[in-house]
């Protein structure tokens, strides 16, 4: 991370000075993806080169939560830039039906922050038993997930002791952006992912202060997004919930104009996710269109896009723009839980661990 960027990141710090744990957290991403992609390129790299010369036939990713939104963000990349299907385990095949699934040539990838969830364990446990190859994304290595994994890669957060997950979802894109970009042997990606934390530094000063009002008494919302921007949708749409008790809702930008659409009526808050690329046009479009209806559109965009409110920092490759776009909306949604006069650090019926079956 350079200088300037440290520099910026801790004056953002310094002017949120009464904030949260999940803040300062937060604030820790452009550090902890630094230190990930320092301590885990070389093996990333030679996973990647595995990949490459022992293909699987099938893919799998295995997760819960915050680790499941930042699972579909690879496998959006896998899907779209090397052209395999991925697939999203339901757990309940193996830890309630026992079903037998075929695992010949298959590669299970494996997400989770506290790697203690029996029902992430017990499928990478099966599968590996069954002849797949098996690989976990995890901050804590010694857990019984990294453990059930043939092979471990550390997300290298450093403590998240905050329930609601943020440097270590970031961490997670990241890894799989990078194993991506690996795994493709495309050097002009691999050095856009290196540069990701000095982006992170400046996503985290943007200013989102302009959402405050909009939402601070909402009670319900749609989140926008759309191919690799989606995951980053969902994710935003957990943490309205976790930390702000708003009853959000992730759609597609094409989903959403079907019967969601039936919900919005004038007032209804939208926020908007546009980053560059292929969708963008349709969702900027979609923002047009609902405002147009009379809802109240909350268009997150580059600066200098018509519409937009709130700006989002471009990466150095198109496809890894919606991960500072979380960076900055973490900042925002941190915040809006204090305007609405809650502890971000104690969401209600929430713990940090979830062990599930």
């Amino acid at each position: 991370m350079s200088r300037e960027v440290a520099l910026r990141s801790a004056e953002a710090s310094d002017a949120d000075a009464a904030g949260s744990r999940m803040q300062a957290e937060a604030a820790e991403a452009p550090a902890a993806v630094a230190r990930l992609l320092a301590a885990e390129g070389d093996r990333l790299a030679a996973l990647g080169a595995e990949l490459r010369h022992r293909p699987p036939l099938s893919l799998l990713t295995v997760a819960r939560g915050s680790s499941d939104h930042a699972a579909h963000y690879m496998a959006y990349l896998v899907m779209a830039r090397l052209g395999r299907l991925v697939t999203s385990l339901p757990m309940s095949l193996v830890t309630l039906y026992q079903s037998s699934l075929v695992c010949d040539g298959l590669v299970a990838l494996a997400f989770s922050q506290s790697g203690q969830s029996p029902d992430l364990v017990a499928p990478l446990h099966y599968l590996g038993s069954q002849g797949a190859r098996t690989v976990a994304f995890v901050n804590d290595t010694a857990s019984p997930l990294a453990q059930a994994a043939q092979r471990c890669f550390g997300l290298h957060a450093g403590a998240e002791l905050n329930v609601a997950a943020t440097k270590s979802y970031i961490c997670q894109l990241v890894a799989g952006a990078a194993l991506v970009a690996a795994w493709q042997a495309d050097a002009a990606f691999a050095a856009a992912v290196a540069t990701l934390p000095d982006v992170l530094g400046r996503a985290w000063a943007q200013d989102w202060q302009a959402a405050l009002p909009v939402l601070q008494r909402a009670e319900r919302l749609y989140v926008i997004g759309r191919s690799t921007g989606l995951p980053v949708a969902m994710e935003a749409a957990l943490k309205f919930k976790e930390v702000c008790g708003i009853h959000a809702e992730a759609y597609s930008g094409a989903e959403v104009q079907h019967g969601p659409m039936a919900l919005v009526e004038p007032g209804f808050p939208m926020l908007v996710f546009a980053p560059r690329g292929p969708a963008q046009a349709g969702l900027l479009q979609l923002a047009a269109d609902m405002r147009a209806r009379g809802a109240r559109v909350l268009l997150a965009a580059p600066a200098g896009t018509a519409g937009a409110e709130l700006a989002l920092v471009p990466a150095a490759h198109v496809d890894l723009d919606p991960i500072p776009a979380v960076q900055s909306f973490y900042r925002m949604i941190e915040a809006l839980a204090r305007a609405r006069g809650l502890d971000p650090d104690r969401p209600r019926h929430l713990s940090k661990v979830t062990k599930t079956q």
